[in-house]
């Protein structure tokens, strides 16, 4: 069992990943906050999400922590947080369903293409590019400032139509970056 290889164990059971698993956790507490209406507590939930996310981040880089797992949970965990909290925002009409789905599809494809190249015995190393990490900082920002203005009535309806904007074309232009690094892979033009 996975659990009595000592070492292999010890790896995948790091403090940074138990810290990710532990975001994994409050992602489905934050989505039944935010369609029950409980915007306040959604956002000092997803606060600690972003808090935990920098911290398990900062351990396993600080402490030589990193493992394979690692490499595919964090991300995971940031994809699973965004779609639900972009889908229970869409829902609750606070985002454009446009923006919504462009997001979500956005991440389901890229998922896909991760699976079809295990499929085909291609495996692809996942790497971030700056494009990616700016479309989810602009998605999170996003999230944050619409958790924020709705669960304390800030009214910033201007700043939100402006990251509307931002996040659209970040999303778009992350999308195209991971197509093209895709057909390259898939291709064979990366070896």
């Amino acid at each position: 069992m996975w659990w009595s290889n000592r070492g292999k164990c010890r790896d995948h059971l790091s403090i940074p990943n138990l810290i990710t698993l532990g975001r994994v956790i409050i992602i489905p507490i934050i989505f039944w906050l935010l369609v029950s209406g409980q915007t306040r507590g959604a956002f000092l939930l997803f606060v600690l999400a972003g808090i935990s996310d920098a911290v398990d981040g900062w351990l396993a880089k600080r402490w030589n922590m990193q493992t394979e797992l690692g490499a595919y949970l964090d991300p995971m965990a940031d994809k699973l947080l965004i779609v639900s909290i972009y889908v229970a925002l869409g829902v609750a009409g606070e985002l454009p369903s446009w923006l919504v789905i462009a997001v979500v599809s956005r991440d389901i494809l890229i998922v896909l293409g991760v699976l079809l190249c295990w499929i085909i015995g291609r495996p692809v190393e996942i790497q971030p590019h700056l494009v990616s990490k700016a479309n989810t900082a602009s998605q999170l920002l996003l999230a944050a400032l619409v958790l924020a203005d709705e669960g304390f009535g800030l009214n910033l309806d201007g700043l939100r139509i402006v990251l509307i904007g931002v996040t659209a074309v970040l999303t778009a232009s992350s999308l195209a970056v991971y197509v093209r690094a895709w057909v390259v892979h898939v291709a064979g033009g990366d070896r």
